[in-house]
This record gives structure tokens, sequence and C-alpha cells, in this order.
């Protein structure tokens, strides 16, 4: 017997064994929590090595010499209002308009691929300028975690752009609810870690 039917027929509540599984919502929640959890773990070890890396530029050029500062701003100011767009849009899937989730995913894609294409144009000019990856430690432990993050803000984008066409094919049904809801975790997540490698990466690289 389950707890609601306990509960009208007056009788004592069933053990955690008698209970039954818990609701997908919690378990699809808990699951998701446990994924963000693990990719915070993983760019903690590629910080920790671009922290151990960042004065090893084998003669080649340093942080100070390659990061372009206002590109960078417009690329965290880009990701930092997308985050904001994505609340916009979490509300209006909570009030069930398509319209205001439509806006908002918009606003989210447009924002977000504006950074990756910002992201894209400093690895390209980068590169052009004689500084690869394979050029000394630093370099590696540079692409290695500033590429990381930009493959999950891709991957961010393609989800979004999936979402979208579901909420267009089976509107907002409770899986649906729950996938966005699991996307404005990650997408806010992304942020958090962005702001962590903006300091790391591009503010303390320029100071001596």
């Amino acid at each position: 017997m389950n707890v609601t039917a306990a509960v009208e027929a007056g009788e004592p509540l069933p053990s955690a064994s008698e209970a039954g599984p818990a609701p997908k919502r919690v378990v699809v929640a808990y699951g998701f929590w446990i994924f963000l959890l693990s990719d915070i773990v993983m760019f903690s070890a590629l910080f920790a090595s671009y922290a151990v890396l960042r004065h090893a530029t084998a003669g080649g050029p340093s942080g100070a010499q390659l990061f372009n500062q206002t590109r960078v701003a417009i690329e965290t100011a880009c990701l930092l209002a997308s985050s904001y767009t994505c609340g916009l849009m979490a509300l209006a899937v909570n009030s069930r308009s398509r319209l205001g989730t439509y806006v908002g995913a918009l606003l989210t894609f447009v924002l977000g691929a504006a950074f990756l294409a910002l992201e894209i144009r400093e690895f390209a000019d980068m590169i052009a300028q004689g500084a690869s990856p394979q050029r000394s430690a630093f370099l590696s432990s540079f692409f290695a975690l500033v590429g990381c993050h930009g493959v999950h803000v891709a991957a961010g984008l393609v989800w979004l752009a999936a979402m979208m066409a579901q909420v267009a094919v089976k509107g907002f049904r409770p899986a649906v609810l729950r996938r966005l809801q699991c996307f404005s975790l990650f997408w806010h997540a992304l942020d958090i870690v962005w702001v962590g490698l903006f300091t790391v990466v591009y503010l303390m690289g320029v100071t001596p």
C-alpha cells in the first residue's frame, strides 16, 4: 500500500521498504545533481592543473601577452546575460506561457552562441600567433580548461534547441518540465564555472 492510500484508509504509514520507489521527479533531480557535482569535480581538476602550469610557458607567450580583456569582458557579459534570460524562461515555463518560454529560450540561445563565437575567435587568433596547445604546458592547460567549458556551452545550446522542439510538439508535460528544470540547473552551473574561470585565468593571468 502506498502512502496516499494509507492516509486515506486511516492506517499507519508504510515503512520505507513498503512505500515503493521514489517519484520519478525525485529520482531525476537527484541523479542530475550527482551529474553536476561530478562535472564540478572534473572542472576542479582542470583548475588545479592550470594553477600548477600557468607559469610553465617554456619561453612562449604568457597570458598577459595573449589575453584580450575587452573581448573576454564581452564574453562574460553575454554569458551572464544568458543566465538572466534563462531565469526568465524558467518563470515562463512555470506559468505555462509558450510565448514567454520561446522568447526566453531564443535570447538565451543567441547570447550563448555569441559567447561561443567569441571564444572560438579567441582560440583561432591565439593559434594564428603560434600559441597552440602543444606550444607549452601553460597553453595545454588553458585550452583544456577553457575549451572544456566551451564544449559544455555548445552542448547546452543543442540541448536547449531540442527542448524547444519538445515544447512545440509535446507541450508542458511533466517529463518536459523536468528536462527544462535540469537544463536551467546546467546552464546556471556553467555561469558559476565561468565566473571562477574568468577570475583565475583571465584576471589573475595578466598579473605579473
